[in-house]
């Protein structure tokens, strides 16, 4: 698999200027509060007290905004994902918390304001570079797990590793998609268990 894609946002400007700071900040907020179809970036340039021009210096469209929030978002449940699975020792008990964890961040953070879900959905729905990000990131941290998994001979070595990825990847997806996971309430609760606990047993060796 390849090195995954950076959360990388278009934008303009020095990229630690204090502006784009101030100007993601008050995004949020609006997008919070009025939800991200009815926010205009002249509503932004009101809420951060700068012309609409001079956040075109900084972000190229509103969507360039939406998508730094939304990598943020999935910054903040990768690395939550990484710790749980971090404070495993072996292959089988790191896929289990990497279930886990996946629905609970997700469940958190992307659905405790429903207004800020708007700019997940159509992250996931338009296929925005920061959402290709987080895919290819935490396909490629499920990857290492599997690899771990073989060279300690908790896993099955016969299937292509790209292939097995690829499979659990699928398992996992309605809990990492916000489209999917909206469908998905009714089993949130004793999915990450029963799920990580039916790859595990194909994963045997």
């Amino acid at each position: 698999m390849s090195t995954p894609t950076p959360y990388s946002v278009s934008g303009r400007g020095p990229a630690d200027h204090d502006v784009r700071d101030q100007i993601v900040a008050a995004a949020t907020e609006h997008f919070s509060r009025y939800g991200y179809e009815k926010t205009t970036v002249s509503d932004l340039a009101k809420a951060v007290g700068f012309s609409k021009a001079y956040i075109y210096k900084f972000f190229e469209s509103k969507q360039a905004i939406g998508e730094m929030i939304c990598a943020n978002c999935l910054q903040q449940i990768e690395t939550e994902v990484r710790a749980a699975v971090d404070e495993a020792e072996r292959p089988p008990e790191k896929l289990r918390r990497m279930f886990k964890a996946i629905v609970e961040a997700s469940l958190r953070l992307l659905f405790q304001d429903r207004k800020l879900y708007e700019i997940a959905a159509s992250a996931a729905s338009e296929r925005w570079q920061a959402a290709l990000a987080y895919e290819e990131r935490i396909q490629a941290l499920l990857q290492e797990i599997l690899q771990e998994g073989r060279q300690t001979g908790d896993f099955e070595r016969k299937t292509p590793l790209d292939e097995t990825t690829a499979a659990i990847y699928l398992v996992m997806r309605p809990y990492l998609n916000p489209l999917l996971l909206q469908h998905s309430f009714d089993s949130t609760d004793e999915a990450p268990a029963r799920l990580s606990g039916l790859v595990l047993r194909s994963l045997s060796p």
